[in-house]
């Protein structure tokens, strides 16, 4: 299961091959927006914390994008063509990584964090 690894290359190596270059991806992302998170395993999944940032998670069509409220609630119009929840963004595994989309929750987490 990819939920058992101890550090994020495990992880994305334990994923299904046709999830890892995305999650590869992801995790770019993340990192190029939060460079001096700590990153690690949390929930079983990977997670950057400066403020727990975000997490993300490797599902059986979809990767999973997890903030914490209001987050998503604050850009559900953004969000309108993904399946979300309180705190979850679903990324269909056919579909393109939203690059632009991901680093705007992102800085909204950052901005929501610095602001508490």
């Amino acid at each position: 299961m990819v939920g058992t690894a101890k550090d994020v290359d495990r992880y994305i190596a334990k994923a299904p091959k046709n999830m890892q270059a995305k999650l590869r991806q992801v995790r770019a992302i993340i990192k190029s927006m939060v460079p001096n998170s700590v990153e690690g395993i949390s929930y079983k999944m990977p997670t950057y914390d400066n403020g727990k940032i975000v997490w993300f998670a490797a599902m059986n069509k979809y990767i999973g994008l997890y903030f914490r409220p209001p987050i998503i609630e604050e850009h559900k119009r953004e969000l309108a063509g993904y399946k979300i929840t309180k705190s979850a963004v679903h990324i269909p595994i056919d579909k393109k990584v939203p690059v632009a989309l991901i680093k705007k929750l992102i800085k909204a987490r950052i901005v929501r964090n610095k602001s508490n």
